[in-house]
């Protein structure tokens, strides 16, 4: 004898569908549940406040002479400010670029218009030293830009090796003008 729907009584359909409701019902608070647990986790993962204060940083171009060059931080890491001279962006220029280690053209390493401002991260790409060359006692090396003198790697006044076993360029830094006095690093 086999049993119907009707043998069953009248709440005999209504049974798959309260199931049904509370598997939905306890997967949404597993669900709930999960996300109060690890939202905190990944949360905390987010830069702090005085991480994102450093984020970008605003210099005045104004006291840094012709011909010298200043060290500012940027998210706690040294950056080169130059502000080259004639003779330095000639110098620059004529370099053959087919010659160099990481070949890049001083045009590529500077903003159209403003060509006398090189800014670029002061870390030496070998083993993460900071090269000499921003103050005039420090010696700048045979190419007139920075020197290390950790291992002896030396850069040329657009920062692109030339010379030692970094293997490549003083890396650039992204910054805008905001006027011709003032950028903003970040």
């Amino acid at each position: 004898m086999t049993a119907t729907t009707s043998d069953l009584g009248p709440d005999a359909e209504s049974q798959p569908a309260r199931r049904d409701f509370l598997g939905l019902t306890a997967a949404a608070a597993a669900a709930v549940g999960a996300g109060a647990i690890v939202w905190p986790m990944v949360d905390s993962m987010n830069p702090s406040s005085d991480v994102l204060a450093m984020s970008t940083i605003e210099v005045d171009l104004t006291p840094i002479a012709l011909g010298q060059g200043v060290i500012v931080l940027w998210r706690g890491q040294p950056v080169f400010i130059r502000h080259r001279t004639e003779d330095e962006i000639k110098l620059a220029r004529e370099a053959v670029v087919a010659e160099l280690r990481d070949p890049a053209t001083d045009v590529d390493r500077v903003k159209p218009g403003h060509e006398q401002w090189l800014v670029v991260s002061a870390i030496c790409t070998h083993l993460g030293c900071v090269p000499g060359g921003s103050k005039s006692n420090q010696p700048r090396g045979e190419f007139g830009g920075w020197f290390c003198p950790c291992h002896g790697s030396q850069y040329d006044t657009a920062g692109r090796i030339r010379k030692g076993p970094a293997p490549l360029n003083l890396p650039l830094v992204n910054y805008a003008f905001q006027s011709d006095t003032k950028i903003i690093i970040g």
